[in-house]
C-alpha cells in the first residue's frame, strides 16, 4: 500500500565507496554536512511533517498534561560536604535545570549558590559543581550549552558563590582534580571545522593555575604519535601521586602514576596495555587500590605497592557477582555489586576484612553514592527502583545505620504496580534476564501496549530505576520490559565480550527473543509491541527493525549509530572501534558491520514499523547525520500506511542536560506516536 504521507524530498547522489573490493552506495552522504543550507532546509521540512502528525493526534495534549503533573515533584540530589557545609542540587518540579543550594547544617536553611536557569533564556545551559580545592576555598563549575559534549570550566569562590572569571574552553570528557594552586583537566585543540561533527583528536592533560589565562596552562601529557586516545589525570586524595589513565577508546585502559612530591618525577606503569579495564580509586597505607578485571572477568580490588608496583595483593577477590564499583570513604571501602542486575553494597575495612552488607531500602533496585573523603564520618547515597522514586539516604559510618534524608512525593500509588524479573532463551540458547513492570491487576490478553527497551553494549548495565514517563503507559494498562542483553556489563566482562565486535549479532538476537517471549507469554502481539533504545540502543533498534520488520508495530531508534561503515570518521566515533570494529581495518570487520548496519540494510518495497527516529542538532557524540541518512533511506524504502518520521530537537544534544520543557514535550510526543500507531490514540 502506498503511504498517505508526503515525505520531504531527499536528494539521491551517486556516491559509491569501494571497501575490500565491494561497492557500497551512500546516496544521502550530503546530509553529513550539518552546516549546509540544503541540510538545514531538509531538517525544517522533516520537523514540519513530524510536528503536524504529532499535533494531530487527539491524545497528545492529554498525555502532555498528565506527564507535566507527574513530573512536577521536588527532586533532590545526593548532598556534597565541602568547607564544612552541604551543597545540594534541587529542582522544585518543573525548573529546566537543577539549582545548587548550600546549607550550613544538614537540615539547615537553603541559600542559593548557583542557578543554571539564569545562564540562558531557554534553559539549555547546564552547570554542575566539579571538585573543590584542597583548602576548600575554590570550586570548579562545569558548563555545557545545548546538550553538547563540549564543556566550559568556570572557577567560583566556594564561600561567596562568585565567579573568578577563569574560563577554560574546548574541554570534553574531563573532570577537574586539584593539586597546589590549580587543577588538572583534559581538553582537545580547538576543532578545525564544525565543532559538532569534526573529528576530535589529541585529547591532552593540562594544569590550570588560579587567576591565569588558559593560554598559560601547562601541558602535562600529550601523545603526538597516538592522536586517537583518551587521557585523564587526577591526584590521589593524599596529594602524593598524579594518576594518568589512558585508553584507545571505550574499552580497556592503562594506568601510570608519578610522584607529586618529587620534581620532574618519571611516569611509572601500574597497569599496562589496553586489554583490561582498571581504575585506581585511592592511595592508602602505601598501596594503590585498583579495581580491575585483569584475571577477574567480574572484577576484583587489588592493592599495588606504591614503591614496588610489581607487588600485588588481593583485597576484595572476584566473586560470582559483578563488583561494579568501590568507593574509599571515611577510611572504609564501600563495594557495590550487581546481583542479577540489582545493586547490593558491602562495607569493608581498607584491607578487605570485616565485610558487612549494608541494608538498602529494597532488594530489587539501584543505588549510587557512598562518596566522601578519608576523614568523613557520614556518607550519602541514592536509591531507586521501578516503583520507588529516587530517594536520598544518609549513612552514619559509626552507627552503620541509614536514615532517609529526602523522598519525593509523586502523583501515583506504587502499590498498584508490580515489577519482577524473568529469564528467557535467546537464539543460541543463552538465558537472558528481563525486568517486566505493569499494573498488578493486568490481564494477559495478548493485546497490552508494550514498550520493550534495551541497550546491549559498551559494558553498560541497565538496572531498575523510576521513570514518571513510564506511568503514562502503565496507567493505561501497558507493559514495560527491559532485558539485560549481552554486550552490557551486568554479568562481567565475559557477558560484555559476548555482544561486541564479531559477536554483536548476539545482542540483536537477544532483543528479538525478548519481543517473541512477550508475545508468546500473552502480554502483547506484534501489533501492540514497540521497540526502543538510544545511542548504541538506537543501533539496536535500527538493526532489529531491518532484520525483523514484522516483529513490532512501532520503533523508536534514538540518537543511534546507524552508519556502521563511517561512524569512526566523526567527533569521537573512533573511540568505539574497540567495541564495534572498523570497516577500514579488516575485511572481517567490514563484512560484520555491513551485515547489520541499519542504514545499509534497509530494503526497498518493505513495510517497516511505524518509526519515529529522533536526534538533535547539537549531538556531537553520535552526530545527527546517522539519523538523517537512516530516515531519508527509510522513507524511500518503506511502503504502507504506517508513518516513518524523524524528530530533530533544536538546541539539544545526545541527551544529557536536557531541560525539563524539552523532556516533557519529547515524552508526550513519544507516547502519543506509539499509542496512535497501535490504534489507541483517542482520549
Amino acid at each position: 500500500m502506498p503511504s498517505n504521507f508526503k515525505y520531504p524530498t531527499s536528494r539521491v547522489e551517486p556516491v559509491i565507496d569501494t571497501l575490500w573490493e565491494t561497492e557500497v552506495a551512500d546516496p544521502y552522504r550530503w546530509l553529513e554536512d550539518d552546516r549546509a543550507s540544503e541540510t538545514s532546509e531538509w531538517v525544517d521540512a522533516q520537523n514540519a511533517l513530524t510536528r503536524s502528525h504529532l499535533d494531530s493526534i487527539p491524545l497528545r495534549a492529554e498525555l502532555r498534561d498528565r506527564f507535566e503533573a507527574l513530573f512536577n515533584y521536588e527532586k533532590i540530589g545526593v548532598p556534597r560536604k565541602m568547607g564544612g557545609r552541604y551543597f545540594i542540587s534541587k529542582n522544585d518540579g518543573l525548573q529546566n535545570q537543577n539549582v545548587w543550594y548550600v546549607r550550613e547544617t544538614l537540615n539547615g536553611t537553603d541559600a542559593l549558590f548557583l542557578d543554571p536557569n539564569l545562564l540562558s533564556s531557554d534553559g539549555t545551559v547546564t552547570a554542575s559543581l566539579g571538585s573543590a580545592s584542597e583548602d576548600e576555598r575554590w570550586i570548579t563549575v562545569i558548563q555545557s550549552s545545548a546538550g553538547s559534549d563540549w564543556q566550559e570550566i568556570h572557577l567560583y569562590d566556594l564561600n561567596t558563590g562568585e565567579s573568578t572569571g577563569d574560563v577554560l574552553n574546548w574541554v570534553k570528557f574531563s573532570g577537574t582534580s586539584w593539586a597546589g594552586n590549580g587543577f588538572y583537566y583534559s581538553r582537545y585543540p580547538e576543532p578545525d571545522g564544525s565543532e559538532y561533527s569534526a573529528e576530535n583528536t589529541y585529547h591532552s592533560v593540562f594544569y590550570h593555575e588560579i587567576g591565569t589565562d588558559q593560554s598559560a596552562d601547562r601541558l602535562v601529557f600529550r601523545n603526538d604519535q597516538e592522536p586517537n586516545r583518551y587521557h585523564f589525570a587526577y591526584a590521589t586524595e593524599d596529594q602524593k601521586f598524579l594518576v594518568l589513565s589512558t585508553s584507545t577508546g571505550t574499552d580497556g585502559n592503562s594506568i601510570h602514576v608519578r610522584s607529586l612530591e618529587v620534581e620532574n618525577a618519571p611516569w611509572i606503569e601500574v597497569i599496562g596495555g589496553f586489554d583490561t579495564r582498571s581504575s585506581l580509586i585511592d592511595h592508602a597505607n602505601g598501596q594503590f587500590l585498583v579495581l580491575t578485571d585483569q584475571d577477574a572477568p567480574k572484577y576484583r580490588l587489588i592493592g599495588i605497592d606504591s614503591q614496588k608496583v610489581e607487588r600485588w595483593t588481593e583485597i576484595i577477590p572476584e566473586s560470582e557477582h559483578l563488583l561494579e564499583s568501590v568507593n574509599s570513604t571515611g577510611g572504609q571501602l564501600f563495594a557495590t555489586y550487581l546481583r542479577n542486575a540489582c545493586n547490593a553494597v558491602v562495607r569493608y575495612n581498607l584491607d578487605g576484612t570485616h565485610a558487612r552488607e549494608i541494608k538498602l531500602p529494597g532488594l530489587a533496585g539501584s543505588t549510587g553514592g557512598f562518596g566522601g573523603k578519608a576523614e568523613a564520618t557520614e556518607t550519602f547515597y541514592a536509591y531507586t527502583s521501578f516503583t520507588q522514586p529516587t530517594s536520598i539516604y544518609r549513612y552514619d559510618l559509626t552507627s552503620e545505620e541509614s536514615q532517609l534524608f529526602a523522598a519525593p512525593l509523586v502523583d501515583f500509588n506504587p502499590d498498584d504496580y508490580t515489577a519482577y524479573q524473568v529469564w528467557y532463551p535467546s537464539e543460541d540458547g543463552t538465558s537472558i534476564p528481563m525486568f517486566i513492570v505493569h499494573k498488578k491487576d493486568l490481564v494477559k490478553d495478548g493485546e497490552r501496549p508494550t514498550y520493550l527497551y534495551a541497550y546491549g553494549g559498551f559494558n553498560i548495565s541497565l538496572t531498575p530505576s523510576f521513570s514518571p514517563s513510564l506511568l503514562l503507559l502503565l496507567e493505561r494498562g501497558g507493559v514495560y520490559a527491559m532485558p539485560n542483553l549481552r554486550g552490557g556489563g551486568e554479568f562481567g566482562e565475559d557477558w560484555h565480550e559476548a555482544g561486541m565486535l564479531l559477536q554483536k549479532q548476539n545482542v540483536f538476537d537477544d532483543f528479538i527473543a525478548a519481543g517473541e517471549y512477550l508475545i508468546s507469554e500473552g502480554f502483547t502481539s506484534n501489533e501492540r509491541l514497540a521497540i526502543a533504545g538510544g545511542s548504541n540502543g538506537g543501533l539496536l533498534v535500527g538493526a532489529t527493525m531491518t532484520q525483523r520488520p514484522e516483529l513490532a508495530a512501532v520503533a523508536f531508534p534514538a540518537v543511534g549509530v546507524m552508519d556502521m561503515l563511517r561512524y569512526h570518521k566523526f567527533t569521537i566515533g573512533w573511540g568505539w572501534i574497540p567495541e564495534y570494529g572498523c570497516a577500514d581495518s579488516s575485511k572481517a570487520d567490514f563484512l560484520n558491520l555491513a551485515g547489520y548496519s541499519p542504514y545499509h540494510n534497509l530494503k526497498p518495497e518493505t513495510a517497516y514499523p511505524a518509526t519515529m527516529v529522533s536526534t538533535a542538532d547539537h549531538d556531537d557524540r553520535v552526530v545527527p547525520a546517522h539519523s538523517f541518512k537512516f530516515a531519508a533511506r527509510l522513507q524511500a524504502c518503506h511502503i504502507g500506511q504506517r508513518p516513518v518520521l524523524i524528530r530533530i530537537d533544536r538546541n539539544a544534544g545526545h541527551g544529557a542536560g536536557k531541560p525539563t520543557s524539552k523532556i516533557i514535550d519529547e515524552q508526550a510526543d513519544k507516547w502519543a506516536f506509539m499509542l496512535d500507531a497501535m490504534g489507541l490514540g483517542t482520549p
